[in-house]
């Protein structure tokens, strides 16, 4: 029985162990290039221990970023801005990925700690793009629906996205198609009201991601394992459900998809989410048994108990963890002491480590 300090092979990259790093935005890029905070940022979770780490979102095209601060992967420079974080996450043992999105009609919007709500044009925001001209909420940008040119330019930067995270030495891609950005709004009815092939019943709805993850898939190479992050419900009557959400992982494993990431909502603004520990973990596990495909199960995931019982009683094969890595880097490390697995620690932290612990070394393959 698999266990978290297992590793797990996905095509031909080996996971040393079943923890994740979730992609977790940072609102700190610059014209969307990766700088110093993303290296210590990242590379911190990597000399942390955790096998797989992700960068946040990073948008395919300018105008799909989140917020102007957004990470991006549009241009060789992204990718030359990020092979340092790539190369320093590998010597610690670790693989690096990316997970590229398009934020859809959640697009042009303050950071955070900026405030609410959207980035005016005048003030160097821009005007999204979405299924239909549906805005998410008062707060944000009308959008403009997407014409055929549109949909057929997308899938052409998630490939080309793809095309450049290969060359920085990423070898795990990630479509982001949850949290109500764009893949996200093609999939719900509740915000794609389209009468063309992009809308209305299932198979026109998921069009666009099956187009996005061929495309993907074409440039990425076999050997190389690519995730599909989906919101498994969108939490309210009329929306995508979990049944969706099966039927979903069903159609896209035979394009080549090895791992669906098993989120939920962030379609629908105040939507009612039962939030508790391990909260969306039944999605995972559904998808997995029914589907039979592997899946990652995220959100208010805390303690290593319950990260290696989900492991354990086969509800997902990944666990990724976001707002717990931010309050401990070192969380990997701490739950092998917790569990009685030997840890690997950095050589030049080998003085702090507990007894039997081993020294790290770079990955050779």
């Amino acid at each position: 029985m698999a266990h978290l300090f297992e590793a797990i092979s996905l095509r031909g990259v080996t996971l040393s162990n079943r923890i994740a790093v979730s992609p977790m935005c940072e609102y700190s890029s610059e014209n969307g290039l990766a700088n110093q905070w993303h290296l210590v940022h990242l590379g911190t979770r990597a000399v942390g221990g955790a096998s797989l780490i992700f960068t946040e979102a990073a948008a395919v095209s300018p105008e799909g970023r989140i917020s102007p601060q957004d990470l991006g992967m549009w241009s060789e420079a992204h990718a030359q801005a990020l092979e340092p974080v790539v190369r320093f996450v590998r010597s610690q043992g670790s693989v690096a990925g990316v997970q590229l999105a398009h934020a859809g009609r959640k697009a042009s919007t303050l950071r955070p700690w900026d405030g609410n709500g959207r980035v005016e044009i005048a003030d160097g925001g821009w005007q999204p793009v979405a299924p239909s001209a549906i805005a998410f909420s008062p707060e944000y940008l009308m959008p403009r629906e997407a014409s055929p040119d549109d949909i057929a330019g997308i899938v052409r930067s998630f490939a080309d996205a793809a095309r450049y995270a290969l060359a920085a030495g990423f070898e795990v891609v990630e479509v982001h198609a949850a949290h109500g950005y764009l893949l996200h709004e093609f999939l719900s009815p509740l915000s794609n009201h389209r009468q063309d092939e992009y809308g209305g019943s299932f198979q026109n709805r998921a069009r666009l991601l099956l187009e996005v993850v061929a495309a993907v898939r074409q440039v990425w190479p076999e050997r190389l394992p690519l995730f599909v992050r989906i919101s498994a419900t969108d939490w309210v009557e009329g929306g995508w459900t979990a049944d969706d959400s099966v039927e979903l992982a069903r159609v896209i494993k035979p394009e080549g998809v090895d791992l669906i990431d098993c989120s939920s909502g962030g379609n629908v603004a105040r939507a009612p989410l039962p939030l508790g520990p391990g909260y969306q973990t039944p999605f995972a596990e559904r998808i997995r048994h029914e589907a039979e495909i592997a899946t990652g199960a995220v959100g208010m995931i805390t303690s290593p108990a319950q990260a290696d019982h989900i492991i354990r009683t086969e509800q997902a094969d990944l666990v990724l963890l976001a707002r717990e890595m931010l309050r401990d880097p070192y969380w990997p490390l701490h739950a092998a002491q917790a569990l009685g697995h030997v840890a690997t620690w950095p050589v030049q932290y080998l003085r702090a480590a507990p007894a039997g612990s081993q020294p790290r070394t770079a990955r050779q393959d």
